[in-house]
């Protein structure tokens, strides 16, 4: 698939089918996905790939302590609740989810259910925790360096018939990750991708988010045209 249709075609699923995923496809993912920019090649990455009863360990716990009041024990620092243009774009694609599902705004029980799917990592077959070493913290690059890995899993899934979701929700508590997939205390736990076979079914799985428009993001200096 060329790169530009790549890119347009992909989008955030968040339903899968019962359906398992081989570890030679997650590899060749992998592989292809190394191949990321990396600061001067530094390459601060790990990928401990989950599936079966750790997986369903991980996902349960992860859910019984944040619906049981549970505090959020993320490795990496949080900027807090988001505010602003950007909460408006948080508020506005929650909004074009629970309208695909035919969630209603005092439909709680149902606006439930759906965070406890985040938790749950959307019940995909397969979660990739990613870490980088903690010797680099503190410091962006390798934060940088980790979303080019991270995009560069998303696109190469997509390229093989796979659908994933980058998700924060799976991994609040960053202890119960360590512990279930045995990460090493020098890495640190920074995001995990949620992926499985898309649900062609499940309504939200069609939603494309909102994008801005270039001119409201986007300068170009000196040139002529």
């Amino acid at each position: 698939m060329e790169f530009e249709t790549l890119v347009q075609s992909r989008r955030s699923v968040r339903g899968f089918k019962n359906e398992q995923v081989s570890r030679a496809v997650v590899e060749a993912i992998i592989e292809s996905a190394k191949r990321a920019p990396s600061s001067m090649n530094t390459q601060p990455w790990h990928v401990h790939v989950l599936t079966g009863s750790p997986l369903e360990e991980l996902r349960r716990r992860n859910m019984e302590e944040m619906v049981g009041g549970g505090k959020v024990k993320r490795d990496i620092i949080s900027h807090g609740e988001y505010q602003g243009v950007h909460r408006t774009r948080q508020v506005d694609i929650a909004k074009q989810l629970f309208s695909a599902m035919g969630i209603a705004r005092d439909d709680k029980p149902m606006r439930q259910d759906w965070v406890l799917r985040g938790f749950r990592q959307f019940d995909a077959p397969v979660s990739l925790v990613l870490t980088y070493d903690r010797v680099l913290d503190p410091g962006a690059v390798c934060h940088f360096d980790l979303g080019a890995l991270c995009y560069g899993i998303v696109l190469a899934a997509w390229d093989r018939g796979l659908g994933s979701v980058i998700n924060g929700q799976g991994i609040m508590r960053s202890d119960i990750v360590r512990e279930v997939a045995n990460i090493p205390e020098d890495e640190v736990i920074m995001t995990c991708v949620a992926m499985g076979y898309p649900d062609d079914d499940f309504a939200a799985n069609a939603v494309r988010s909102n994008r801005e428009g270039n001119d409201d993001f986007v300068r170009y200096v000196g040139f002529a045209d």
